[in-house]
């Protein structure tokens, strides 16, 4: 079954100071979809691009050309729709002290115009677990209390995407995982995801597909696996009790590097060599190894290499 598009962007544009001698790209011919149902990450150094695109679907930065899909409606044509079809997380906690989550949910929902019996505060708050401090002032909540509350004020009016920006800066470990399993709980009841983020494990455990922006440009659009099967490189770190140094040229295209605490890190191309040859290229010598880890690379490594290209 053909998933449809939560979103399709093509040739979305934006500069700033166009008619100044130096104008600012921020988002140059930007092509992309996310289908629904799934976490999509958008990944990108600081100055990317990433706000401006968010910015652009929360209807605060005009584009300069292209077109935007939320849902079947097009930003120029049903604009409220799109706003409408979308819950923007943002980054900033922005929430008024001396409301209690009850009574800002309530609030966001009249000024979304939803009648009383038709809102779902009660079961929003459940949602992001926070039904039992519906009536305290949310000053009195902790930080992680704060992003949930932000989550479910993105959701008062239903939106079938959910767009999370960074949504752990600042946050502890614990919070975090609290936070994660809050988004894949409503992952799973059916709302599409967008997540942007600077943290790589983040994005390699919450996301099916990935996008990387780098200056406005999209260099890489692929499932989490797939860019995890294209690195390269594999590492692995033999403990030995002495090290002997390797000609290096008989090595074969294996570079080793030498640490002073008797541990050797051979760095080499996965398809090109197998573990065992390298493992037997160590104990050749006459090294004895006590203990052998590797490292298969993560997220951070596509990362470096795509914005480096």
């Amino acid at each position: 079954m053909n998933k449809k598009n939560a979103l399709k962007v093509e040739k979305l544009t934006k500069i700033y100071s166009k008619k100044s001698p130096n104008p600012i790209i921020a988002l140059s011919n930007l092509n992309l979809e996310v289908k629904e149902g799934e976490i999509f990450g958008l990944l990108g150094p600081n100055g990317a691009g990433k706000t401006t695109f968010l910015n652009i679907l929360a209807g605060t930065v005009i584009k300069n050309s292209g077109s935007v899909n939320v849902w079947g409606y097009d930003l120029d044509q049903n604009p409220r729709q799109v706003r409408s079809s979308i819950g923007i997380v943002p980054q900033e906690v922005n929430l008024d002290a001396f409301f209690s989550p009850k009574a800002l949910l309530e609030l966001q929902a009249g000024l979304y115009g939803i009648p009383k019996k038709d809102r779902i505060t009660k079961k929003i708050l459940k949602l992001v677990s926070l039904e039992k401090q519906a009536n305290d002032y949310a000053r009195s909540l902790s930080g992680g209390m704060k992003r949930r509350l932000l989550i479910a004020k993105a959701m008062v009016h239903r939106p079938p995407i959910l767009v999370l920006d960074e949504p752990t800066a600042g946050v502890d470990v614990e919070l975090r995982q609290n936070l994660w399993s809050n988004v894949k709980a409503l992952n799973k009841q059916g709302v599409t995801i967008i997540l942007t983020t600077h943290l790589m494990y983040e994005a390699q455990e919450m996301c099916n597909r990935i996008a990387i922006l780098n200056k406005g440009n999209l260099v890489k659009l692929d499932t989490t696996e797939n860019l995890l099967d294209s690195i390269k490189n594999k590492k692995i770190i033999f403990k030995v009790k002495k090290i002997i140094k390797i000609n290096q040229e008989s090595l074969n295209g294996i570079k080793l590097i030498y640490k002073s605490n008797n541990e050797i890190t051979a760095i080499y191309e996965k398809k090109k060599h197998k573990i065992d040859e390298i493992i037997n290229k160590i104990k050749s010598t006459g090294m004895e190894i006590y203990d052998i880890s590797t490292d298969d690379g993560n997220l951070e490594d596509v990362f470096i290499n795509v914005t480096k290209s």
